[in-house]
């Protein structure tokens, strides 16, 4: 090909690749302009242009593709793959440069050649012999080139053909290889090629001494664990089969720092010495391993400092809740005899619904102590091993919860709650309670032995407090060793002030709406607190504010609001209509119906009585969902009546009359010992016609001689009671002493009628 010959010849682009002259390269046409383009220079001469792509990344060719400079190349042989793919064997043999190029099926272009040229031929020769050397240098640190082909490049003699040799056998970064491949100048094109040798080897020499000091400290490694092979041998015959001596010093360490009597240190290091016999591998091993990491994890002899100061403690629980006066005053005074005597009180129970705050009442007393605190969920526990451990013997034994709670708080004074106390179950696993006995007496609990620990752990500094919702289901013996504190229901006005002062502050930290100008009005609280919840406690007052502020926040993001006062209209925007209603006084008095109170879980509400008297031959019924105690109330009730009818005025109506005993709300089950005075009131008026006043609610137990009997649950009634709207309270005469427990505000605007007989209830509940 002479010099200033323009040919036209297909372009194949090449991807991640440079063709030299003088070399081979292969290469596998896949997209369909190379594989056009090698086509067309089959159908010629197979004479092609060989052009690096500008951007391997891309994936689509174009004329733009391709660089300006390549190789003029002759295709000596392709191969067909499975997929499509077509395997190029072409030849270099000069630089050329595209003059202008054209794309149809196939990149075609006008190519130009660029001829060898040496600039300075007194420098060739000794560039040459450089070049050489630097490739000697390299081929000596790369094990890659085999050193036939090795011997066969430094025969090579002309400058043009080394350069182009080299640069096509070394693996340089791609704009390295285009950058010799655009050098024409021969001895230019042989100083970069000498330069990026020199820097090859120098990456080359870095990379083998990384390598070295890795070998080496691998080989370190390997001397190690030979060295580690070989003591254990020696231990083996000296007779430490496992090479535990570490270990079982370690072991013996911990024991002795527990600071046990001789006896019990000495059981724990015969634990060691059956470890040391069983060997590392061993199951056995596990479990005396297990063992005595849960032995040495207790707290035998550690403690925290106790604060015992009366005034901190009253600060602290006046800082954290409102109300409960009488909760808090028995608290300090059970913290009073502690300054004494620590083991001369009783253990408390805290009793009352659900979110009236008996957990955090806990949480206060724990922290005006100074005592770690630990709180035992005993909700639906049923086997006594949850109290008392299992035995080792068992798979998968552990110590009980008293002892995980005791490890867990890391002192032996801790305060441990024991929570939800009237839901431990009983069944053929054993009696929780029962388990419990020990735990919660001072004369007993300093010896508590847990069936995994096996050794006594004196408890008696462990201060405890449970928790429950009723004392129902809670076992008499078990109940016995407890003193109990009430915690009763909240007043509308300090659900008021504890939504304001503790809940809504609360809430605002948890929606990020802190430091924001939201405020809320005293009538969307009790727009809350009396058509929203229907609750002793506060809890879910709590959650509904939470709900009104993330409402809230969506006004922040979608109005841009900067201030906002929560409305009781607002309430309603976002609540939706209100969930419950509370049952008012009647418009006037009626016969046959009565308004008594009842206690449920979640407070005080008011409970209509209704009799029907139909002519009949003296049935009973009774309906509306009633438990039995319920039933048993009406029945003497209705047995009372029949035993002073002739007193009366109602002979003989047991003989001709049927009675229906019907309590609304039918759906919703309705059981204790309360309704007894209202049965009988409602039977009565039904029997002779008088009226019932409708401003009058009655409580009490009767009984067939005509007794009223004590009630229970007198502040949450009186509270339900003055919500209806009626301010007059028939009471068991006994109850009188429970008034003081009733809000002042509350009593003031009430009155309580105490009464002994039915004749007295009669005589107070009947229209004149």
């Amino acid at each position: 090909m002479q010099n200033s010959e323009i040919m036209t010849l297909p372009v194949t682009v090449l991807r991640g690749m440079v063709a030299f002259p003088h070399n081979k390269v292969t290469f596998d046409a896949g997209r369909d302009v190379t594989i056009n383009a090698v086509e067309a220079a089959m159908g010629k001469d197979k004479m092609i242009f060989l052009s690096p792509q500008i951007n391997p990344e891309i994936n689509e060719i174009s004329k733009d593709s391709c660089s300006e400079t390549g190789v003029i190349g002759k295709i000596i042989q392709i191969m067909r793959l499975p997929g499509g793919i077509t395997r190029v064997i072409a030849s270099g043999y000069t630089r050329a440069r595209i003059i202008n190029s054209r794309m149809e099926k196939y990149i075609e272009a006008d190519i130009a050649a660029m001829p060898d040229f040496v600039s300075d031929a007194r420098m060739h020769g000794a560039l040459v012999r450089e070049l050489k050397q630097r490739y000697q240098d390299f081929f000596s640190i790369n094990n890659r080139m085999t050193s036939e082909r090795f011997l066969r490049i430094l025969a090579i003699d002309d400058g043009s053909v080394l350069s182009d040799t080299i640069a096509h056998q070394v693996e340089f970064p791609l704009e390295v290889k285009q950058r010799l491949l655009e050098a024409s100048d021969v001895n230019e094109r042989m100083e970069l090629l000498i330069k990026c040798l020199a820097n090859e080897t120098d990456l080359l020499n870095l990379r083998l001494k990384i390598e070295k000091e890795v070998k080496k400290h691998i080989d370190k490694n390997q001397r190690e664990y030979y060295l580690r092979e070989q003591l254990k041998v020696i231990e083996n015959e000296l007779g430490d089969k496992d090479g535990s001596n570490a270990e079982m010093a370690e072991y013996r360490k911990k024991i002795s720092a527990l600071g046990l009597s001789p006896e019990y240190s000495e059981k724990l290091n015969k634990e060691v010495d059956r470890l040391k016999k069983c060997g590392f591998a061993s199951a056995e091993g596990g479990v005396i391993r297990s063992y005595l990491d849960t032995v040495t994890e207790l707290p035998w002899n550690k403690k925290t400092k106790e604060n015992l100061s009366i005034e901190n403690a009253k600060k602290i629980l006046d800082r954290d809740h409102f109300g409960l006066e009488k909760v808090k005053k028995n608290v300090l005074l059970n913290l009073a005899v502690r300054n004494f005597n620590a083991r001369g009180t009783n253990i408390l129970c805290l009793v009352g619904p659900p979110g009236v705050g008996k957990t955090s009442i806990v949480k206060s007393i724990a922290e005006a102590l100074g005592r770690n605190y630990v709180r035992i969920s005993l909700g639906g526990i049923h086997d006594e091993a949850d109290i008392r451990g299992h035995r080792k013997t068992y798979i998968g034994a552990m110590s009980g919860r008293i002892m995980s709670a005791v490890a867990q708080a890391g002192s032996k004074n801790a305060l441990i709650l024991l929570d939800e106390i009237d839901k431990v179950g009983t069944d053929y696993r054993g009696d929780p309670s029962a388990a419990l006995l020990e735990v919660l007496d001072s004369e007993q609990n300093f010896a508590f032995r847990d069936h995994y620990i096996e050794l006594p752990f004196d408890l008696s500094e462990v201060m405890f407090i449970t928790t429950a919702n009723t004392l129902d289901t809670i076992s008499r013996p078990l109940l016995d060793r407890m003193d109990v504190i009430e915690v009763t229901g909240y007043t509308r006005e300090e659900k008021l002030v504890i939504a304001k002062k503790y809940l809504f502050p609360k809430a605002l930290e948890k929606t990020g709406l802190k430091g924001k100008r939201v405020t809320i009005a005293s009538d969307a609280v009790y727009e809350l607190i009396d058509y929203y919840t229907r609750e002793s406690g506060v809890r879910n007052l709590e959650r509904l504010l939470i709900k009104i502020l993330s409402e809230t926040a969506m006004l922040y993001l979608s109005e841009g609001k900067s201030t906002l006062k929560i409305t009781k209209k607002l309430v309603h925007e976002f609540l939706g209509r209100r969930r419950y209603s509370f049952e008012t006084k009647n418009s006037g008095d009626e016969v046959g119906l009565a308004r008594g109170l009842a206690w449920t879980a979640v407070g005080g509400e008011t409970l209509s009585v209704e009799v029907n008297v139909m002519k009949g031959t003296g049935k009973i019924e009774l309906t509306g969902k009633l438990g039995d105690v319920m039933k048993e109330s009406a029945m003497a009730a209705i047995s009372f009546l029949r035993s002073a009818a002739e007193r009366y005025g109602i002979a003989d109506f047991y003989k001709t009359k049927d009675i229906h005993i019907h309590v609304p709300e039918g759906a919703v089950p309705k059981d204790g010992p309360s309704a007894g005075i209202t049965m009988a009131s409602a039977a009565f008026s039904a029997l002779t016609g008088k009226k019932v006043r409708c401003d009058i609610a009655m409580t009490g137990e009767i009984t067939l001689r005509g007794r009223v009997l004590p009630i229970g649950g007198l502040k949450e009634k009186s509270l339900a009671a003055h919500r209806a709207g009626i301010n007059n309270i028939v009471i068991p005469y006994d109850n009188k002493k429970d008034l003081e427990d009733i809000p002042e505000n509350i009593r003031a605007e009430m009155k309580f009628i105490p009464v002994k007989t039915m004749d007295e209830v009669l005589a107070a509940v009947i229209a004149k």
